[in-house]
This record gives structure tokens, C-alpha cells and sequence, in this order.
């Protein structure tokens, strides 16, 4: 029998319809876990990643919610607990680019990044963590009261120059992350992120899609390969098992070495 770390436990995964979140989804479900797909648009992409959690003996319901929208967040838990009654694991995956040199950057640009990467983040983990306290540890199913999983990015820690907001709120998911797991670990409520880096997804079609562009992407990446959403699906599984029950406040690359700053190994 296939190995299921999360066997009995609800899972939320936002911006769960295509890219990451649906490989995130799509690991979690193989570990155990029945989960919700949240999107913000696309209601058939959902229903897909729904399809084919159902289709692994696991429990799966779509929810739209704009998570940068508190009306919206409160009402996707409110569905969640009356469909399932609780929440073990959330996983804060939601984000988006609005790229632009920082001269022409608008207050607009910057404010729906910063809305959907850091906000959204504070309100799904307001709710999930009132709930971890609320409910305590379900010892049949896990050793932590609950587990947040924070999406975060090579870009908190390189700058991305044209990229102004997002790597700011990758910075900022950081620090919200750490705090958090600072200030949860005596409830037993461990919060932790992954850091992708180059992860082949339709957010970033144009830095792979061409074999010169793929080759020019490479030369960031020391093991020589592009990410895949599943490589980023192992890493939360983890992160959300028992088998990772003394790991908390820590931000997990998985990167293929793009933060060792591979320019130096040619002499810098």
C-alpha cells in the first residue's frame, strides 16, 4: 500500500487550479489528505484538479475565493468547515506577478501583489490558526494541532530588479511566516514555507517555452534542470507530515541551487 503521511486530514490549498498549487494539491491528495482547490477565476481548472483528486479515492471540493478579500476568505472557511467540519493543513499558495520598472510602477500594481502574495496570506492563516487553537491536537491524525505551509520564492532572499513588488512580498511572507511560527509553537501549530525557484508553469511560459529561453534559464540553475510543480508537492507533503514534526519557522528551497549564486562558481 502507498505510503499516506496524511491519511485523514483536511487540506485548503489556495490558488490550487493550475501551476503549483494544483501539483501541491495533487501531492497532498496522494499522501492522504482530502482538499479543497481554491481559485480565484478559473472554475474549470478547478473542477479538473477536483477530478482528478476524486478519481485518487480522496474527498475534493472547489471554492472561488479572492483571498486578498476578507469577505471572500470568511466565507470559503465558512463552506470549508460546514462541508468537512475542520482544517488541518493550510497551504498558502496564492500569488501572482504585475511586472514593471519601478519608474512606472502603479500604486495599483503594487497594491494587487502585495494584496494577493502577503495579505492573503495573514487572512487564510487568521482563520486556519483559530481554528488549530479551537479544535486542539487530533492525535489520530497528527501530532501538530495544525500546519501552514507558506508559499514563498527564491526572491526573498535575491532581488529581482523589474519585479519590485513581488519580491517584496516574498520578503515579507518571510518574516510573516517566522512570526507566526515564533509565536504559535507553544499551541503546537507549526508554520512553515518552500521556496521554489524556476518551476515550469504558465506564470513564467515565456522563461521556458523556446529553447534559447530554457538554455539562458539554465545558466541560473547549478543541477541543470527546470522545476516541476511535482518536485514542489514532495517538499509540502513533508512540511505537512509528522515526518517533519520538528521543523518549524523554516523556509525550505527547492531550487536547484539557484541560491547558491552560481555566477561565482566561474570566479564571480
Amino acid at each position: 500500500m502507498t505510503y499516506q503521511p496524511l491519511k485523514g486530514q483536511k487540506a485548503l490549498v489556495t490558488g490550487a487550479s493550475s501551476g503549483i498549487g494544483a501539483g501541491v494539491a495533487m501531492a497532498l491528495a496522494a499522501a492522504g489528505a482530502d482538499v479543497v482547490v481554491n481559485y480565484a477565476s478559473s472554475a474549470a481548472g478547478a473542477e479538473k484538479v477536483v477530478g482528478q483528486i476524486t478519481a485518487l479515492g480522496r474527498k475534493a471540493l472547489a471554492i472561488k475565493a479572492d483571498v486578498s478579500r476578507e469577505d471572500e476568505v470568511g466565507a470559503m472557511f465558512k463552506q470549508m468547515f460546514a462541508a468537512w467540519g475542520t482544517l488541518d493543513i493550510l497551504v498558502n499558495n496564492a500569488g501572482l506577478q504585475q511586472d514593471s520598472a519601478f519608474v512606472d510602477m502603479t500604486l495599483e500594481q503594487w497594491n494587487k501583489v502585495i494584496g494577493i502574495n502577503l495579505t492573503g496570506m495573514f487572512l487564510c492563516s487568521s482563520l486556519a490558526v483559530k481554528e488549530f487553537i479551537r479544535r486542539g491536537i487530533n492525535a489520530e491524525v497528527s501530532r501538530a494541532a495544525g500546519k501552514i505551509i507558506c508559499m514563498s520564492s527564491v526572491h526573498e532572499v535575491i532581488p529581482w530588479a523589474g519585479h519590485v513588488n513581488y519580491a517584496a512580498s516574498k520578503g515579507g511572507v518571510k518574516l510573516l511566516m517566522q512570526s507566526l511560527a515564533q509565536e504559535l509553537a507553544p499551541q503546537k501549530i507549526r508554520i512553515n514555507s518552500v521556496a521554489p525557484g524556476a518551476i515550469q508553469t504558465p506564470i513564467n511560459r515565456a522563461a521556458w517555452e523556446t529553447p534559447e529561453a530554457l538554455s539562458s534559464l539554465l545558466t541560473l540553475i547549478p543541477y541543470g534542470r527546470i522545476g516541476l510543480p511535482e518536485d514542489i508537492g514532495k517538499a509540502v507533503v513533508w512540511l505537512a507530515s509528522d515526518d517533519s514534526d520538528y521543523v518549524s519557522g523554516q523556509t525550505l528551497f527547492v531550487d536547484g541551487g539557484m541560491t547558491l549564486y552560481p555566477e561565482f562558481a566561474r570566479g564571480g
